[in-house]
């Protein structure tokens, strides 16, 4: 239905690294209305909910399929990028954040790698496409998605360029919603080794201005439990401080508030 399209991003990262494949996305070189029809017309149901943003979701054996077109930005503002489609692959992999998320490979399994994102990968080495800091202004939310991917895929420590341009990008983190702020964080708690990458993160001042309540970061380095990122949250807060302010800041739903403050 769509020759040409290849599997993206955290699919073929985690397939190289040995780790389990979760959700699959695709990218195609064709328009997204173009993208959608053909795949209908293949008899697939598909839903048009992300298609003024570029991507369809496809069911495939009844699993959804997320197919996107390929993109180069014409704007960014910090939280959202205005784009147009293009046919260049090397163009769409340049606008993504790190180097072995630009992976991609086509139906035959060969690597499309533009970046240098295998070798990163096997060093364990978190780096940005092109210039640092450049990509940070792209989305601030790239800030703290550094800190989760180099606890789940870093060794040693990250690269002296990485950090300064990370410290110079704290102030842009007021651009995010609260909502999006907690989405990263959240899944951050819910991986390996997060007081690690928040003992890293407070290195760098961004502790300090997603979450200044956070308080000895011990307790939650010396949790050895289920990876409930809730109930990891909850250790980071000093003993006796009420969640409230925390929960609302955080724009948590009536339920994570509820499961968060037995924990607090």
């Amino acid at each position: 239905a769509l020759p040409g399209a290849r599997a993206v991003g955290g699919v073929v990262r985690d397939a190289l690294a040995g780790r389990p494949v979760h959700d699959v996305d695709v990218a195609a070189p064709y328009p997204p209305r173009e993208i959608a029809d053909r795949l209908l017309a293949a008899g697939l149901k598909v839903f048009e909910t992300g298609l003024q943003h570029g991507t369809v979701t496809a069911v495939l054996d009844h699993e959804p399929v997320e197919v996107t077109s390929l993109r180069r930005d014409l704007a960014t503002d910090g939280r959202h990028a205005e784009v147009a489609w293009t046919t260049d692959w090397r163009e769409d992999a340049a606008r993504r954040d790190f180097t072995f998320n630009a992976l991609s490979m086509d139906a035959e399994g060969h690597i499309w790698d533009y970046f240098g994102g295998r070798e990163d990968l096997a060093a364990g080495r978190v780096r940005f496409v092109g210039d640092p800091a450049t990509r940070l202004a792209e989305d601030y939310l790239r800030v703290l998605r550094f800190f989760r991917f180099h606890a789940r895929y870093g060794q040693g420590a990250p690269e002296a360029v990485a950090l300064a341009a990370l410290r110079d990008a704290v102030p842009g983190l007021q651009r995010l919603s609260a909502e999006r702020v907690w989405m990263e964080l959240k899944r951050l708690l819910e991986g390996p080794r997060p007081a690690a990458a928040l003992a890293l993160m407070r290195e760098t001042g961004v502790l300090g201005a997603v979450l200044p309540e956070a308080g000895d970061l011990a307790p939650l380095a010396r949790l050895d439990g289920p990876a409930d990122p809730v109930l990891r949250l909850s250790l980071l807060l000093p003993q006796g401080t009420p969640p409230d302010g925390l929960t609302q800041r955080l724009r948590f739903s009536g339920e994570g508030r509820s499961a968060c403050a037995p924990c607090c």
